[in-house]
């Protein structure tokens, strides 16, 4: 398993938060970007896609992605799988997340509709950054959720 690149993932993040790289579509008003821009972070961080059509997780273009690039249901699976290649995650508490680590928020009662990149952590306060409502370095705490689910991530499969 290749080593993930925490700090080139929230260099990327840092970099794009606050605006769209011109490379990837912006899905804010079609469903949000929120997803997609965390799969840009994942990418800068791993280098490696899956280009499974089913399975996988990857981005040619707008038209040309996997689910798991764009939807939080369909990267929680990804991340969460056992096998093949590309980013690799488990479920960890919140508290024990690094920067470069993902959180899903649930902020409706049927499911998990926001993900987040920790892109800071000081005085065991989280802060993230994210698209869709756009955020550099937003405290965790600011926003609302009736649950949170953490994602570290262990490493890229090639």
């Amino acid at each position: 398993m290749k080593q993930y690149n925490r700090e080139d993932a929230v260099a990327y993040a840092k970099r794009w938060a606050l605006g769209a790289n011109p490379r990837y579509y912006h899905f804010a008003g079609i469903g949000g970007d929120c997803t997609n821009f965390i799969s840009q972070c994942l990418y800068a961080g791993g280098g490696v896609m899956n280009y499974n059509k089913y399975y996988g997780w990857f981005y040619i273009n707008s038209f040309n992605r996997s689910p798991s690039w764009t939807s939080v249901q369909y990267l929680n699976r990804f991340l969460l799988r056992q096998s093949g290649i590309g980013v690799i995650g488990e479920i960890a508490p919140i508290e024990s997340l690094e920067i470069g680590d993902i959180i899903q928020l649930r902020q409706n009662p049927t499911h998990f509709n926001h993900t987040v990149i920790i892109t800071k952590k000081e005085s065991n306060r989280i802060y993230v950054s994210a698209h869709s409502n756009d955020a550099l370095n937003k405290p965790l705490d600011e926003y609302y959720y009736l649950e949170l689910l953490g994602i570290h991530i262990k490493g890229i499969i090639e």
